[in-house]
């Protein structure tokens, strides 16, 4: 608006100064002189009109420019906004599936038994002090690997197998019948030595495989197979931190959670007949085979 007004005003300088010599030249009064200072200051006021035109001109076409800029910023700010809703959205979602689940593996974690299947298992516990550990708070049993099984090994040694074999009778009747089984091995953090390396090659190997032994051991002892599941967790979930170099006892364990069972009234053995239903179901083992000759 002030170069505007400007320019105006420059205009009408111009246009009085044009009228004034006009004038004068009329009248036949004018000096060559004054003829000359009139058409200077003509010219000078034409030359800052034209300047001031020209920078009108530019300002005006910044201005555009500026309106256009704006335009678009708002334009990304927008969409910026509009994507940060959407994430919030997003991460409110996987934070609430995150909070659900949680909330169910609590709650298979913490199982409630009978108060006739927690004294029975309390018992045994009792029976096998060095050998057993019971967590009724969590319905589990811990068995200490290193009584249970050789070093290295998956096979469950006698005085296990008798401890295991009185538990599958604890299990086998009354209450207990309707707990389903889950049993988890696990180890400390000690690289397997090269010979059991042939059996078991890492500790997730030998986690997994002492816990399919002591499901074979209790199946012959009359558990049903299909009320067992096995894991190994190998050395990634200690009771307590790992002795550097040395191994460490409590971390070399195969823990037994009783669970509510999940079994349907559908038999997985189809339509075999009578005979072949009544054998079960060996697991497969999945240790690597040896050769012999080597």
């Amino acid at each position: 608006m002030k170069i505007t007004h400007r320019i105006a005003r420059g205009r009408r300088l111009a246009l009085t100064t044009l009228l004034v010599g006009a004038a004068g030249l009329g009248t036949g009064c004018v000096s060559q002189q004054e003829y000359d200072k009139l058409y200077e200051t003509n010219q000078s006021l034409r030359s800052q009109n034209q300047d001031l035109q020209n920078r009108l001109g530019t300002l005006e076409s910044n201005n555009t420019h500026l309106q256009g800029s704006a335009g678009d910023a708002q334009g990304v700010i927008g969409r910026l906004r509009s994507e940060n809703s959407s994430l919030r959205d997003q991460l409110a979602s996987s934070q609430s599936a995150f909070a659900s689940l949680e909330d169910r593996m609590n709650s298979l974690s913490i199982v409630q038994l009978d108060p006739a299947t927690d004294r029975a298992l309390s018992d045994l516990a009792s029976q096998y002090p060095d050998m057993i550990v019971y967590d009724g708070e969590n319905g589990m049993l811990r068995f200490v690997s290193d009584l249970t099984f050789g070093s290295g090994s998956d096979q469950v040694q006698a005085s296990a197998a008798q401890s295991l074999k009185t538990l599958a009778s604890v299990l086998k009747s009354g209450a207990a019948s309707k707990y389903d089984l889950r049993i988890v091995g696990h180890t400390d953090n000690e690289k397997p030595g090269a010979n059991t390396q042939r059996n078991h090659p890492t500790n997730m190997h030998l986690s997994a495989h002492r816990a399919i032994s002591v499901r074979n051991t209790l199946g012959t002892a009359g558990i049903d197979w299909s009320r067992m599941s096995v894991t190994g967790w190998g050395e990634y979930r200690p009771l307590v931190p790992n002795n550097k170099g040395k191994g460490t006892a409590q971390n070399r364990r195969v823990e037994i959670y009783l669970v509510p069972s999940t079994r349907t009234s559908v038999s997985s053995s189809g339509n075999l007949d009578e005979a072949t239903r009544s054998t079960p179901a060996q697991p497969v083992d999945t240790r690597p085979k040896i050769d012999p000759t080597k």
